[in-house]
């Protein structure tokens, strides 16, 4: 089975990539492999920083390694937190005051959509490609769920009633951006590796 190494320690994103991959790829976190460097994500864009941590485990390892960066974007709110997601209340926060922080700025707002936009680097043979995956969907009014991670408990994708965090693996990979990102990968991988 081909290995790939993904660069990060993030147990969440590690489970779900998993579950979509299925058994087809191997995947090492950073600490499996060796690494424990804390890679920085200073830059504007998902892009950017995708390509930051992965090209930073290829020019460390020289070997074939994927990274993924995902933003939520508010509409409303420009596309807040977008980039700025996971440290939306600041450096040290955490998830719980990232919702709370955006609940609070939708308070009266009557548009709601949202979208999750994941963008994965891949560095194959010394190359570096990009896949990108996107689910739209709304903010809720308030926390709805206990599963997934993030903003889960406050986002309905388009076409369900449920959020993502009252979904089970498998019912949020029907619609997740993750999903998506990871299929073009999987394909891609599949047709490098003269798999069907």
């Amino acid at each position: 089975m081909q290995t790939l190494i993904f660069a990060t320690n993030n147990k969440n994103k590690v489970e779900e990539i998993n579950s979509i991959l299925n058994g087809i790829i191997e995947i090492k976190t950073m600490s499996q492999a060796g690494i424990e460097a804390d890679i920085p994500e200073p830059h504007d864009t998902l892009e950017a920083n995708a390509t930051e941590k992965s090209s930073y485990i290829f020019n460390l390892l020289g070997k074939d390694c994927f990274s993924e960066d995902t933003g939520l974007e508010v509409f409303a709110l420009n596309g807040e937190p977008g980039v700025r997601s996971a440290r939306y209340a600041g450096d040290d926060s955490d998830s719980e005051k990232n919702i709370e922080k955006l609940l609070k700025n939708l308070e009266n707002i009557d548009n709601r959509e949202a979208q999750f936009r994941t963008v994965i680097s891949l560095f194959f043979k010394g190359k570096e490609y990009l896949f990108e995956g996107v689910c739209r969907g709304n903010i809720t009014a308030s926390r709805r769920g206990t599963k997934g991670f993030g903003y889960d408990p406050v986002f309905i994708p388009a076409g369900s009633s449920k959020s993502f965090a009252e979904m089970n693996m498998e019912e949020k990979n029907q619609y997740s951006h993750r999903k998506k990102a990871t299929a073009q990968l999987i394909e891609f991988l599949k047709k490098s590796y003269g798999q069907n």
